[in-house]
């Protein structure tokens, strides 16, 4: 089994700034990607940020240039750095991981438990 376990929401100004982290722990052989995934109330999940293995990144253009993800490797952690938070990024952040248990084994999508953030005007 595989754990996701996510820290650092919270309530912000306008403008502010939040770092999420995201461990990943239990039987991991290898992380193949990490991410972050927002819910707000009324709208479907939508992708934030994503980091794969080999480093690469893609963000939603709602958040480039504002938000960074980034992961340590050792520590099957991944982390996002918001920057000039919006109101509008008001939600329920979830972080996201593809995870191969085994090296034969197909790897497995697991979701963390998901952390408020709320950004006001």
């Amino acid at each position: 089994q595989v754990q996701l376990v996510e820290s650092g929401g919270g309530s912000v100004q306008s403008g502010g700034s939040l770092r999420l982290s995201c461990a990943a722990s239990g039987s991991i052989f290898i992380v193949v990607s990490m991410g972050w995934y927002r819910q707000a109330p009324g709208k479907q999940r939508e992708l934030v940020a994503r980091v794969t293995t080999g480093s690469n990144t893609n963000y939603a253009d709602s958040v480039k240039g504002r938000f960074t993800i980034s992961r340590d490797s050792a520590k099957n952690t991944v982390y996002l750095q918001m920057n000039s938070l919006k109101p509008e990024d008001t939600a329920v952040y979830y972080c996201n991981a593809d995870i191969k248990a085994a090296i034969l084994r197909p790897s497995a999508e697991y979701w963390g438990q998901g952390t408020q953030v709320t950004v006001s005007s």
